[in-house]
């Protein structure tokens, strides 16, 4: 038989300390990372990214694959560059753009320790489930 408690384990607050204190006490932290989920929140800026993977692109050929003006497609690239996903730079006449080198890296840790909480959700009940198997036979 399987005993549940209702408490948390020291280590289960330890751990969610840490978190606290380390995410949701950083605002800069979070204020980055809110730019970045707002700006890949939008379907045409994730395209422009895509995009960029293969180096450095001028606006202009940028905006040539979507149904809007240059106007435009330069506002979603100012977000992408607020967001500290792109960098601009000019290249004779033309403004080029390039993906930041470390367009990425305050949201990867994040995204890491989301899929790292989701896996031990999984394991405990990996383990959970292990433990009601022999019931589960035994009333067959």
């Amino acid at each position: 038989m399987l005993a549940f408690t209702g408490g948390n384990s020291p280590s289960m607050v330890d751990s969610r300390l840490h978190i606290y204190n380390n995410i949701v006490m950083d605002k800069s932290t979070n204020q980055n990372l809110d730019k970045v989920f707002s700006a890949l929140s939008d379907s045409t800026r994730r395209a422009i990214l895509m995009k960029l993977t293969n180096g450095d692109v001028g606006v202009m050929d940028l905006a040539a694959p979507f149904d809007m003006s240059q106007p435009a497609i330069s506002r979603h690239i100012k977000v992408l560059e607020t967001a500290g996903l792109v960098t601009r730079h000019r290249q004779g006449t033309h403004r080029m753009c390039r993906l930041a080198p470390d367009a990425l890296g305050e949201i990867e840790p994040w995204l890491s320790m989301i899929a790292d909480r989701y896996r031990n959700k999984y394991d405990r009940l990996d383990v959970v489930l292990e433990a009601m198997t022999p019931t589960i036979q035994g009333d067959e």
